[in-house]
Order: C-alpha cells, then structure tokens, then sequence
C-alpha cells in the first residue's frame, strides 16, 4: 500500500494531507519537518483522548459492576448476518429430567438477524396484550388486615419484588448489554436536574433508555423496556418463606416448612413467581402462574411431582450467584400458532391425559404451518436480590428445514424422539406434547 492511499485512509491525515502539500511549497524542508512533527504529536494526543472517551464508556467505568460475573465481548459482532442458533434436542428416549448444563454468563442472550423483527413483534403485543405478556405480583397481605387494608396493600408494589427487578434491569440493560454486544448497546453519561445519569443507547431502534429503575418509575416500566430490548421471555423468582403467609395460607405455609433437606435438614423453601415478562408463552396464560410457587406452576407436567419437584426445589434454594445453567426443550405446532400462543387464541400447544385426540395423516399435515418449537431455557441468580431468573428464547424451525438438513440425519433422529416420547420416564409426556395428533404424520413425513 503506497503512503498516499494510507494516509487518505485515516480521517484526521485525510484533512491535513491538502495543508501539509500546499505548506511545502512555501517554506524549506526543516520547517516543513517541525511543522509535520508538530501534527504528528496533534494526532497521538487526538488518539489517546479518543482512547480515553471510549474507555468511559464502558460499563466497568461508568456502572459498579462487581456483584456480577465477568461479561465478555463480542468483538465485531453483526447481528444482521448472524444466523439464528440450530437447536436439536432430540433423545432416543424421553425422560424427565431437569437436564442442566453449564453456560458461560456471556453467552446469556444470543443475538441474530431476527432481532429487529422479533422486537418489533414483541411491541406489539405489549400494545394489543400488555394484560397478558407483562404483570407484577403485588405486596402480601397480612391475615389480621381489614378488607380496605388488604385492598390498598395489593396495590402496592412489594419493596423486594421491586429490588428484584430493578437489579435485573440494571444488569441487562446497563452491564450485559452493552458490554457484550458494544455495536448494538452504548453507553453514555448525561446530566439531569435531579443531578447524573448513565443511558444506554439502542443503535439499532435509535433509543436513548436510563440504566436504572429509579424511584418515581414502576417496575412494570422496567419490565416493558426489558421485553421491548431484548428477544428473551424472563420470569423472577422469590423464596417462599420471605413473607408472611396470605390470608388462609398459614396451615400450608407450616405444612411446607416441614419438608426438609436431606443433605442438610434446613428447609426446602419453594419459589413464588413474583414478575414476569412473557411475549412468547407456549401454550400456557403466564397471568396463571403468577403468584404461584414452582409446585403449582408444573401442575400441568406430568410427572413432575414424583421425578422433578424435589430435586428442582433444592436447586433452586442452592443456585449460587454467579452459576449460570441451562437447558433446551422441544415441541411440535402444527397449526398457524404464532410465537405468541397462550391457550383460548386457537393455540393447541398442550394436552391432558383422557382428551379426545384425533390423529392427522401425513396427506393432511400443513408442512408450511408446522414447525418444530425450541426454548432455550436459562436460571441464574441475582447477587443482591438473590431472586433467581428463568430465562427463555424461542426458536422455530419449519419441518422441512428439519428433514432437508444433514442428509436426513437430523429427519431421522426427530423422528426417533418422537417415538421415545412414550417410550422414556413419563408416557404420558407424549400426550402432553399432543403427540398422537401429530406424531404420525410428521414422522411418516421426515421419513418419507
């Protein structure tokens, strides 16, 4: 590359290169060599302030960020371009098993082309359902109010359900955000009247949202922003045994506390929902679950109760901060079900043992409506909270994708797990996933 081409490269030599000729025309060569050393200083003092300006524009600089696990970034990232991940999780046989691995904290929320659109989708709901897609459960009551009290205290938000989510939008928006993904997210100081503030611009929505909670906003803000930034479903989770038992609950809440651990003999606290934002529910009504401890929440899963509550509950109560795991699932729609499918909207993700269920023929199978459905589920705790986070990111396949891909090895392996879904743990696990209505035909299809 000759000295010429670089130098137009490079803004700032690309300004002065038209100064430095017309100056060597006018004055001799040890002028000419001061002049150009004087520039030359100019440029390296140019580079270290830029040094410096992007430097505090980092989290660690501008956020407290040690409570939290090291974030990674992705340098050079283009989401534009980036392919969604491919999720196969088929076994040969099912069975229920909670299936943890471990995840590294900076590869908590992937990032491709769909962002764009999928944000836009989520916003949208947030208009048409934001009943629905976001909600808050509100302080506990205590037995001895009169019915004016527990009225106004419902109303009010609970002080550690709002510290909960005020941590998780500061995390999100102020700490991983931006540093994992620094084209999309960036931070910036400003000044308000009320005094400092750190904002993290959206580069690729073009909007400028603080970092923090705040006091004068509602929690049910910080979910609305986290659900319209972020292409991930995200439910917070308290122990049980936090507050004082409802209003009729006492007998249950001393009937819980008597289960205990067997490794240590402390008791097993169960964790209540206590917010969420959900624009993609898999054919269940998240305003259900709210408010609910873990075993009230599976009640739908069969087999939970025997192969799953315990062990789920002692994880939860021993997720240490910092510890970041997770997990994928799967399921088949064969219907124009949509990423937003809570039952009653012509969603039938989800079956019961003893339902009328009638079988589709592989002439009949929608192959452009049907698609194979993945969560990529993810659990962490917060440091401070300690409230624990689920966290999950649909993906969906079309099942022709499925079948055309790895010469039939990924067709023939779906096909497999579909029959291992009556052949694992639970059989009833197939009935649950409405595997007689579809089963047939999709396996007859990857296999033609």
């Amino acid at each position: 590359m000759s000295q010429s081409t670089f130098l137009e490269m490079i803004p700032f030599w690309a300004q002065m290169r038209g100064y430095i000729v017309s100056a060597s025309a006018l004055v001799n060569a040890p002028t000419l060599m001061v002049m150009v050393a004087m520039l030359a200083l100019t440029w390296f003092r140019y580079q270290e302030n830029n040094k410096g300006r992007k430097a505090q524009q980092k989290p660690s600089v501008l956020l407290k960020i040690d409570d939290f696990p090291p974030i990674e970034e992705l340098e050079n990232f283009k989401w534009e371009t980036t392919e969604p991940i491919k999720l196969r999780p088929f076994k040969p046989k099912y069975h229920l098993t909670m299936a943890l691995e471990n995840l590294d904290p900076s590869e908590l929320m992937p990032m491709d082309k769909t962002y764009k659109d999928r944000i836009m989708h989520r916003r949208d709901l947030l208009k048409k359902f934001p009943e629905i897609v976001r909600r808050v459960n509100k302080s506990p009551t205590a037995p001895d109010s009169s019915s004016d009290e527990k009225e106004q205290q419902r109303q009010e938000e609970d002080p550690q359900v709002r510290a909960a989510i005020s941590e998780l939008y500061t995390f999100v928006m102020g700490i991983y955000l931006p540093t994992r993904y620094p084209l999309m997210f960036q931070l910036y100081p400003t000044q308000y009247e009320t005094g400092p503030a750190i904002m993290v611009r959206n580069l690729v929505t073009g909007e400028i949202l603080p970092t923090e909670l705040g006091n004068r906003r509602k929690s049910e803000w910080a979910l609305e922003i986290l659900g319209k930034s972020v292409d991930e479903d995200m439910f917070v989770l308290l122990p049980e045994d936090r507050k004082s038992p409802l209003d009729g609950d006492v007998e249950k809440n001393e009937k819980e506390k008597k289960e205990k651990d067997k490794d240590n003999q402390t008791p097993i606290p169960s964790y209540i929902l206590e917010a969420y934002i959900s624009c993609f529910p898999s054919g269940f009504d998240p305003r259900a679950k709210l408010g609910k401890p873990l075993r009230d929440i599976h009640t739908p899963v069969p087999g939970y109760k025997e192969k799953l509550r315990t062990s789920m509950d002692r994880f939860f109560h021993k997720l240490e901060p910092g510890k970041f795991v997770k997990r994928v699932n799967w399921s088949v729609t064969t219907k124009e079900v949509g990423l937003f499918a809570p039952p009653g909207l012509g969603a039938d993700v989800h079956g019961s043992v003893g339902e009328r269920m009638k079988a589709l023929e592989v002439g009949d199978l929608d192959v452009e409506k049907t698609l194979l459905r993945c969560e990529r589920q993810t659990l962490y705790r917060l440091p401070r909270s300690k409230a624990i986070i689920f966290s999950l990111h649909t993906y969906t396949y079309p099942i022709r994708d499925v079948k055309g891909e790895d010469s039939g090895a990924s067709a023939e392996e779906m096909a497999q797990a579909i029959d291992g879904l009556s052949a694992g743990s639970i059989p009833e696990i197939a009935v649950y996933k409405r595997a007689p209505v579809w089963g047939k035909a999709v396996k007859e299809y990857l296999r033609s």
